[in-house]
């Protein structure tokens, strides 16, 4: 058992502390109290993070006091530690205690991998999440599962009131969605949110998060984005249009001029550099997503957000129906952005029955599989572009007169720009309401309209009258 522990060595550290206590931020950026083995160390070294939060000195007199009134004082051991020499290089000793630390933990694992298969015969599944699970907190060393009490909660709830008051008058204190906007309205994505973008079909459900996407690589953040539905090669296409403003079409067939091929290679080489990570294999189950995803946040922290496209593509691994399997992935999606600390994007999609009405904006019941969905979510927003209805009906009055023999002169105007409307259908920490921004056609590519209307919209289902029918839209 020796060689996981070295208790010399954890002396030697927190003595050097006590001898010089400028040292002391730098290690405690380096290592928890649980990475200490004897328990008075892990006490000493939670005595020296109060005494550090309480701006007090890091010497032996008020370190006895601290460790008296926390009931943890103990004269034999303090005294074994004083007597320790202090070191001046503390790199190595701080790798030493840490290897150890992680070795414990793995032995824990060990032990609890036994219990959890053979005595408790939990399901294969159940256990491969559990394993991956602890690996990842192992990884990240963070094992720590105690209650949290509320010194330590109302310290850390102090930190966080700190950090965004440094931000200033600044709206934006999540993660930047790449548009003022609905920055302005929704303060960035929290940590941990769960955001639901819904949306018909030719309404640019997954160009939206693509330009969030692209936004964040340029900011030089990491994004995972998980295409069931198109491959990578076609992702890449559309944000190179989105980037450089070469039409999309003429990307395809590989249409451009001299000074756009330059474009076109500035762009292709300055986005080979960010940290984009696409797995379009086709098939995902909230298994298949967890485990990628913590193995990818492992080796790249950078990874600021994840996108699904889409939610409905998800496969489910319940056998009592589609509504239970949509409710294992919506919470399951839930659960793993809270664990990684990063807000997760599901692209989801809408029931027919929106484009029955008169009135065609989405709202929280036209949600397919909606009830888990709306329950998990943190943001659910909508994207609705009126134009994309208006040409539909256009076409369908156009073929009707066809139809009948008639002349028929159709008064739509296609546009290179069109409207569109963030509708915040649900924001657990924030109003509800609508955002304008642009949708550049030839490009996919959403932009912040110039002014945001300082209403709020809220709709009803009893409010909106019904009709019978629906239109079929066009793709884009």
């Amino acid at each position: 058992m020796e060689h996981m522990y070295n208790l010399n060595i954890e002396r030697a550290v927190l003595s050097a502390i006590i001898f010089d206590p400028e040292i002391y931020e730098e290690i405690a950026s380096k290592l928890m109290p649980h990475d200490f083995y004897l328990p008075f160390h892990t006490h000493v070294f939670l005595a020296m993070e109060a005494l550090s939060r309480e701006e007090k000195p890091l010497d032996e007199e008020f370190l006895r006091s601290k460790l008296v009134s926390m009931e943890k004082f103990d004269e034999v051991a303090m005294l074994d530690l004083l007597s320790a020499n202090p070191i001046s290089n503390t790199a190595a000793y701080l790798t030493e205690i840490k290897a150890k630390s992680t070795k414990r933990a793995l032995a824990t694992l060990a032990t609890e991998i036994k219990k959890v298969t053979i005595e408790d015969d939990l399901p294969a599944e159940e256990v491969m999440n559990l394993v991956e699970k602890k690996l990842y907190e192992i990884t990240q060393n963070n094992t720590n599962e105690d209650f949290r009490d509320s010194k330590e909660i109302t310290l850390a709830m102090m930190d966080e009131i700190e950090r965004l008051k440094a931000l200033g008058n600044s709206k934006l204190i999540g993660t930047d969605t790449g548009f003022k906007n609905l920055n302005d309205r929704t303060s960035g994505f929290g940590k941990g949110d769960l955001v639901i973008i819904a949306a018909r079909p030719a309404m640019g459900k997954t160009a939206l998060v693509l330009n969030m996407a692209l936004k964040a690589v340029e900011r030089n953040e990491g994004v995972a984005f998980f295409s069931l539905e198109m491959p990578a090669e076609q992702l890449m296409l559309r944000l190179l249009s989105a980037k450089t403003s070469i039409p999309l079409q003429a990307l395809r067939v590989g249409d451009l001029r001299d000074e756009q091929w330059s474009q076109l290679s500035a762009a292709t080489s300055e986005l080979s550099q960010k940290k984009l990570f696409v797995d379009d294999g086709g098939y995902a189950t909230i298994h298949h997503v967890r485990s990628k995803l913590r193995k990818l946040k492992a080796q790249h922290p950078e990874i600021s957000v994840a996108i699904i496209d889409y939610l409905q593509l998800m496969s489910g691994e319940g056998k009592e129906g589609r509504q239970q399997e949509v409710s294992e992935i919506s919470r399951g999606l839930k659960q793993l952005a809270r664990e990684l600390q990063i807000p997760i994007i599901a692209l989801s999609q809408l029931n027919r029955g929106v484009e029955s009405r008169d009135n065609k904006r989405p709202m929280l019941s036209d949600l397919r599989e909606s009830g888990a969905i709306e329950q998990d979510a943190d943001i659910i927003l909508f994207v609705y572009r009126d134009d994309v209805y208006r040409e539909a009906m256009e076409k369908e009055k156009e073929m009707k007169a066809k139809a009948e023999g008639k002349e028929y002169t159709s008064t739509f105007n296609k546009k290179s720009e069109e409207d569109a409307e963030i509708i915040i259908g649900k924001q657990r920490n924030g109003p509800t309401g609508t955002v304008n921004l642009v949708f550049q056609k030839k490009f996919t590519r959403f932009v912040d309209a110039s002014v945001t209307p300082a209403f709020e919209v809220v709709y009803e289902e009893g409010d909106i009258p019904m009709q019978e029918g629906h239109i079929e839209l066009p793709p884009i």
